[in-house]
């Protein structure tokens, strides 16, 4: 599978998804700073890391939504291209109109940084076919800004067209219905906000976020 991990200024779960993809998928991604105007060629995966991308100035994700290399990323997910996007990468595809909504101040007004518990809804995506309908795992969490916000039109063509990827079990941060991970029309666009890179393997205290890259091994085989 070839893949390229995005690296902005403030990012800080780049390697942690770098490393992520290399073990389970087999092959070590690209590393592509935010400046550069073009991907590497025949992508299967774009992945869009943690962390504070500009120290978070004006709103997280704001301005690296508008760096140069997200010209290329919406041209990729234009094509079909798996884009993935976690946390502070879920902030950035939704100002960069590749996912709808937006990532508000959690309602507690506090980092949360601990596991939490999710409900997987759809499991047709390439991200998610691994897992089954309904099932409950656990991933963490670490943000400031991770309140999932919508108008109510916009989360009810959510729910209807089966858009929402992942749910809460407990509400953690205030988001809408309990959203943690939405997907774009298409379906090869997820953002979600909890951390699957930071739980593949045993000592890492579970493997519920291992079968959301070998998901999309499968889809490439």
């Amino acid at each position: 599978m070839k893949a390229a991990v995005l690296v902005f200024p403030g990012s800080n779960c780049d390697r942690d998804l770098a490393v992520a993809i290399e073990k389970i998928c087999g092959t070590e991604p690209a590393m592509v700073w935010h400046q550069e105007t073009e991907l590497p060629d025949d992508l299967d995966l774009i992945a869009v890391p943690g962390g504070f991308s500009y120290g978070d100035y004006l709103r997280s994700g704001a301005m690296a939504a508008r760096s140069a290399v997200m010209s290329a990323v919406v041209k990729q997910a234009d094509r079909g291209v798996p884009v993935l996007g976690i946390c502070n990468g879920f902030q950035i595809l939704t100002e960069a109109g590749l996912l709808p909504g937006a990532l508000m101040r959690n309602a507690g007004l506090s980092f949360i940084c601990r596991n939490v518990g999710l409900e997987v809804l759809n499991t047709a995506s390439s991200f998610t076919r691994l897992y089954k309908k309904n099932q409950k795992i656990h991933l963490p969490v670490a943000h400031h800004d991770g309140n999932f916000s919508a108008d109510e039109a916009t989360l009810d063509q959510l729910e209807d067209e089966g858009r929402v990827a992942l749910r809460y079990t407990e509400n953690v941060n205030g988001s809408a219905r309990n959203i943690a991970g939405v997907l774009n029309k298409k379906g090869n666009v997820l953002g979600l906000m909890p951390h699957p890179e930071r739980m593949i393997e045993a000592a890492h205290g579970g493997k519920d976020g291992y079968n959301m890259f070998a998901s999309l091994m499968q889809v490439v085989a």
